[in-house]
Formats: structure tokens, C-alpha cells, sequence
């Protein structure tokens, strides 16, 4: 511990002191004694800014600068400057910057090269990329630190191909770049998936023999890796002679974006078998990539192990398994990563909390996405983006509606996705002038181009409110290639308002687009059988079994599940696996009794066998998403809410039976099919028969 303050003490030994006190961690101490200190030279002051901001303290640094200058008409040197421009990077204020550098230029320090660098890396931190390069152009010469300061304050500022340029110029001008600038560099090449200008840094790379500097080739096999060079990413890595974990975790990922899991699993074992310094990175590295690749029970694999090794999850951990959650729609699995998220103090972290608002989300919990959304002291775009389509596909138009115009009043920007969100909104919900007006204001109001995906979702919107010759219409004047999903929108709505010709144009146009999907002439041939048109259906059937021969694609059976406890029951049309089927199709039949005396009546036109009607009312009995809300019903153990998840779209029938379920039981029963979610509660249903 330093001794104790004397009074008085010239600034000599005053800096001694202050030194003293700084190596002994007390800030404090040290700020006590430079306030004593009558007329304190300039060496204090940069020894104490530079602690405050070196501690986590800029903005003390940067106050107490302006305080001298105002209290004692302070002169700063370029020491001082240095130290404060500095402060202001860390801080990222934009304001205070552009003080100091007016700062220099008042007291003749425009000139130099050291403060002007700092300038130029302090204005890339805080966004302002003119600044940047007002200072740059004004710097009398350059060395290698003020153009890698230039290209990194065009990363910072998101200006990818103006960092390329200037690394370009830099090249021109005869200066060489260092490691720092070639990893900066490396970072736009992979960001802009740029593979000629990465073969270029590469071969200088050769040339210059610093292929062993590890953030280099990580870097190099990063770009590989973005440009779908997965092979050559792996021959640089193959190359480094000591991998550090961020190499592993470069190749990794890269195997993970290219969705080969299988290669990333037997790399991240020979990672361990080589004894590589494991940390939480990589086994978020391994938890993030399973997930994004539909692999969400060895995501969960991944997390037990972790924490089996004695690695504690973090913020980066939880919001990567939370989407594994999503996947497997399990609720029970998202409450308790829930529940260790307010545990450990993680709910002010952005991408968490907005991770979890999905999760909550996709799992039929609408109720609790809102309220995780609510508690959120700050929303981003992305986050705004979630809690839109959390209501747009629960069928909540008019709250992603209002949700949208709360996001533009309070000052965040909307993006395509936000106006895609949106408009798949105000098409559930049969909003159509709230869609077109939401439409025409992209390019109006927000100056964002509407897309195909746009358009696709203006014709959806058209189409569920039965405008289809309008939507035809809309389709013929789109100033692009009208895509699947626009044509896909008119065949369903043509089979819902039994609109055959109109149906055939749009399954032909499907047929061209993507000839390999059975849905589109599945789809077209239940519309004809419907319309008793037997032998048109018959050819639109034999034309799919031709395309599809020797393809193994087939239609895709349906299927429904449900999650009791920690276990999820599957159920398939016809299959007699569940140990309680016949208690299940006992349950149905006295539920079908009660049901038509509520007024219940099977839609039998959704059974395109020609069979008898009991026949058909017994097939439709069979049908998945009733099978599984019967088992919910029968193991409800006091719960109020029962939730149903269905690969295939809900059929007609089985909506309006499970509406008269809900009714006579007196539960909710939320059911997710391929396209949305269905709230059924007191005998009507949230989509209001408008799926």
C-alpha cells in the first residue's frame, strides 16, 4: 500500500505518488491526490486518463479533460490529445471525438501521425467513417497503421467494399501491410464472400512466408469457408503448425455453414484427442452449429457434455440451444434454460432475451413470448422482427399491425424482413388494405425495394380474402419472376374457393418452377376430385408418379405430436403402435357422440376415397391432429392448455371438430400445422376459419 498523502508535493514527486497509487488498483486514491495537486503537469493527467480508460472509466476520462480545460485553461500536449481521443473510441462518443480533433487542430497537432492515427481509429469506432477519412487525407504522410486504421474504421462502419479500396490504395502507395491488416482485410473478403481478392492476399501470404501466423490462416480459412471452398479452407487449416482455439473454431464453423455435421463432429473429437485447450467456445461453436443444422437432440448432447466437463454455459451457450428448444417445440426444455438465463443475471443481453421470444414463440406460447418481449429494457431490429412473426403466425394480425407501427414510432428502423413479417401478418388475419398499404409504404416511406418474397406475400394476402383474379392480375404485373411460393398461394386459394381453371395456370407454372414437389399436383388433384373431374385428376396423378419414378420422393405421410412430460408421442395416420390407440379411438367416439349433438357434423369431402359415409366418418376419426389432442385430453393432469404440432397443413374436418373439442372439454387446444398456429378455445378458433 502507498504511503500516505503529503501536502503539497511538487509535480515530480506528485506523479511518483500517483503511479503508486494506480499500481495498487486504488483509482480513487490516485484521483484524491491529483485533485490536490494546485497546478498538475501534463504527465498526470495522461498517466490518469489513461488508467480511467485502461480500468473500464472513458467517460471519466474524457470529463475530466474538459474540466481542466474549463477550471484551469489547460494547454494540452500531443500525449494528452492521444490519451483522451482514445477514451472517446472506448466510450463511442461521437461528439466528444470531434472535440478532440478540434482540439488538435487549434493547437497545431493536425499534423502529427501518431494522434492523427488514433483519430482515424477512434472515428471508425464510433461510426462516423467521414471523419475517418477527413483526418486520413489530412495527415501529411502514412505509415501502415493509418491505413490499416482506415480500412478497419470502413469494417466498423459496415462499408465492406470501401474497406477493400482502401486496402487496394494501400498496396498503390507501396506500403506493406502488416498481420493486423491482413486479418482486417481477410474479415470484408469473407464478409463479401470476395474469393478472388482472399487467392490474392493468400498468394502475398506465400510470398512473405507468414502463412504460420495463426490469425492469418484462420482468416484465410475463413474466406475459403464463406466462398464454399470448403476443401481449401481445410488445407489451409491443415496447414497452420499450431492451431490455436480460434483456427478450430474457424473450420469448424466452417463445416457447420456448409451442413456437413457429420465432418464437424469427427473434427471436434479430433480436437480433444489431440488435447487442444477446450473452452466455452468451442462447445458453443458445437451447440450453435448442431442446431442450425436441424440437429437439436445432439445440440442437447453437446450442452450435457459440456457441463459434464465442468464448463459453465453463458450468454453465447443459452441463446444457442435455445433454437435446438424451438425445433423440438419443447416447452418444458425452454422454461428451464428459462429459468437459468434470470438465474445467472442474463436478461438485459439482447440476443438472449430475443432468442427466447422466439423460443417461447414456435413452442405455442404466445402469451409468455409477449411478456419475455415486454420486459426487454432495449429492442433492436431483429427483436422487433421476432415479435412480429411470433403474432403473424399465431394469427394475430392486428397485433403485428400495431406491433409494426410501435417499431416506427420509436425511432427503429424497419428491413425487408420486418415488411415480410408484416405483410405474412395482415395475410392470416384477411387484412387487405392494411397489406396494400403496408406494401406501397416500403418504397414510399422506408425507400426499401419490395421483393419477390414481398410480392409473393401481396398475392397470399389477395388470395386468402378470395381476390384471386386480382392476384392473378398482381402476379402477371410483378417486375420480376414471380417465384413458387406466389403461384403456390393461388393453387391453395383456388382449391378453398374452388376455382379449377385458375388452379390449372397456376399448378402448370408450379410444375415448370419445381417439378420434383408432389404437393403442387397433390394439390391440384384433390381440387379436380372434388370437382368430380375423375379423369383430368387421374392424369395430373400419373404425371407426378412419372416424374417422381426413380427419384424416391413420395408425398409425405402426416404426422401430429405432443409432449406429456419429458416425452414426445407421435402419431400417423393408420399406424396401431401406441399402446393406447384403442383407448384413443374409444375416447374420439364418445367425443363424436357429444360432438354432433353440439351440432358437429363430419366434412367428409376431405376423404377422397370412394367409400361409403360411415366409411369416410371412420377414416376421418383416424386422421393424426385428432389422435393427438385426444391423447392430451386423456393426460391433461390438470393442465388448462393442450398444444399439437402437425408436419402437413390441419384438414378442414379436423379443424372444425377440434373447435367443438375445445368447447365440450373446456380447455384451450393450440395446434401447429406447416403453416401456422391455430388458438381453439370456446368453440371458435383464432384464425377465424381463414387458414
Amino acid at each position: 500500500m502507498p504511503p500516505t498523502l503529503p501536502i503539497n508535493l511538487p509535480p515530480h514527486l506528485s506523479i511518483n505518488f500517483l503511479r503508486s497509487y494506480l499500481s495498487a488498483g486504488r483509482l480513487d486514491r490516485a484521483r484524491e491526490l491529483f485533485d490536490k495537486i494546485p497546478h498538475p503537469d501534463l504527465r498526470s493527467l495522461t498517466v490518469l486518463i489513461s488508467a480511467y480508460t485502461k480500468q473500464g472509466h472513458p467517460k471519466e476520462s474524457i470529463s475530466l479533460y474538459w474540466k481542466l480545460r474549463r477550471e484551469k485553461d489547460l494547454k494540452p500536449d500531443r500525449l494528452v490529445l492521444l490519451s483522451v481521443a482514445k477514451a472517446c473510441g472506448r466510450s463511442l462518443d461521437l461528439d466528444k471525438a470531434k472535440g478532440i480533433h478540434e482540439e488538435a487542430i487549434k493547437f497545431g497537432f493536425d499534423s502529427d501521425l501518431l494522434l492523427g492515427n488514433v483519430l482515424v481509429d477512434t472515428y471508425g469506432k464510433c461510426g462516423f467513417s467521414e471523419g475517418a477519412r477527413r483526418v486520413f487525407d489530412d495527415l501529411p504522410e502514412r505509415d501502415v497503421v493509418s491505413w490499416t486504421s482506415l480500412v478497419a474504421a470502413y469494417v466498423n462502419c459496415r462499408l465492406p467494399i470501401e474497406a477493400l479500396q482502401s486496402f487496394r490504395d494501400m498496396l498503390s502507395s507501396g506500403t506493406k501491410p502488416n498481420s493486423v491488416t491482413l486479418s482486417t482485410v481477410l474479415r470484408v473478403c469473407s464478409e463479401l464472400k470476395a474469393l478472388n481478392p482472399g487467392r490474392e492476399i493468400h498468394c502475398f501470404v506465400l510470398r512473405n512466408g507468414i502463412e504460420e501466423d495463426a490469425f492469418i490462416s484462420s482468416g484465410l480459412a475463413d474466406v475459403y469457408a464463406n466462398c464454399s471452398s470448403i476443401r481449401q479452407a481445410r488445407i489451409v487449416f491443415d496447414s497452420i503448425p499450431r492451431k490455436d482455439i480460434v483456427s478450430w473454431i474457424v473450420i469448424l464453423t466452417a463445416y457447420f455453414s456448409d451442413g456437413n455435421s457429420g465432418e464437424a463432429l469427427k473434427l471436434f473429437q479430433l480436437m480433444k484427442s489431440e488435447g487442444v485447450a477446450m473452452s466455452s467456445a468451442s462447445w458453443n461453436c458445437m451447440i450453435s452449429g448442431f442446431a442450425q443444422n436441424g440437429r437439436a437432440e445432439q445440440a442437447f448432447e453437446m450442452l450435457a457434455q459440456m457441463q459434464r466437463l465442468g464448463f459453465k454455459p453463458n450468454k453465447i451457450t443459452a441463446a444457442s440451444i435455445l433454437p435446438a428448444c424451438a425445433d423440438l417445440e419443447s416447452l418444458r426444455g425452454g422454461r428451464e434454460i428459462h429459468g437459468y438465463i434470470i438465474r445467472h443475471k442474463f436478461v438485459d443481453d439482447l440476443v438472449v432475451m430475443t432468442a427466447l421470444v422466439l423460443m417461447y414463440a414456435k413452442c405455442g406460447d404466445l402469451d409468455k413470448s409477449r411478456g419475455v418481449f415486454s420486459q426487454m429494457p432495449r429492442k433492436d431490429t431483429v427483436a422487433w422482427n421476432i415479435m412480429i412473426l411470433a403474432n403473424s403466425m399465431h394469427g394475430f394480425g392486428k397485433e403485428a399491425l400495431s406491433l409494426f407501427r410501435r417499431m416506427v414510432d420509436s425511432g427503429v428502423r424497419p428491413n425487408s424482413v420486418t415488411f415480410t413479417v408484416v405483410l405474412s401478418g395482415c395475410s392470416h388475419s384477411r387484412l387487405v388494405d392494411e397489406g396494400r398499404s403496408i406494401f406501397n409504404s416500403m418504397s414510399k416511406d422506408h425507400e426499401l425495394r419490395p421483393d419477390a418474397d414481398h410480392h409473393a406475400c401481396m398475392v397470399d394476402i389477395l388470395c386468402r380474402a378470395g381476390h384471386l383474379e386480382e392476384a392473378y392480375e398482381f402476379i402477371q404485373s410483378m417486375p420480376m419472376e414471380p417465384i413458387a411460393s406466389a403461384w403456390g398461394a393461388l393453387l391453395a386459394s383456388c382449391k378453398v374457393y374452388k376455382n379449377v381453371e385458375l388452379g390449372k395456370i397456376a399448378a402448370d407454372h408450379l410444375f415448370e418452377i419445381e417439378p420434383e414437389n408432389p404437393g403442387n399436383y397433390i394439390l391440384l388433384s384433390n381440387m379436380l376430385v372434388a370437382a368430380k373431374m375423375w379423369d383430368e385428376a387421374s392424369k395430373v396423378r400419373t404425371l407426378m408418379r412419372d416424374r417422381m419414378r426413380g427419384r424416391g420422393i413420395a408425398k409425405v405421410p402426416g404426422c401430429s405430436w405432443i409432449q406429456i412430460k419429458n416425452k414426445v408421442y407421435t402419431f400417423v395416420k393408420g399406424d396401431d403402435r401406441n399402446a393406447r390407440r384403442d383407448e384413443v379411438c374409444g375416447f374420439l367416439k364418445e367425443m363424436g357422440k357429444k360432438m354432433k349433438l353440439e351440432g358437429y357434423l363430419p366434412d367428409t369431402d376431405y376423404v377422397l376415397q370412394d367409400v361409403d359415409r360411415e366409411e369416410k366418418e371412420d377414416t376421418l376419426c383416424s386422421h393424426s391432429e385428432k389422435l393427438a389432442v385426444a391423447f392430451g385430453v386423456l393426460n391433461l393432469n390438470g393442465e388448462s392448455v393442450i398444444r399439437v404440432f402437425k408436419n402437413l397443413r390441419i384438414c378442414g374436418d379436423c379443424h372444425n371438430a377440434i373447435k367443438f373439442m375445445a368447447k365440450i372439454i373446456g380447455v384451450q387446444i393450440i395446434v401447429r400445422d406447416n403453416v401456422r398456429f391455430h388458438h381453439f378455445r370456446d368453440g371458435s378458433c383464432s384464425c377465424r376459419d381463414l387458414w
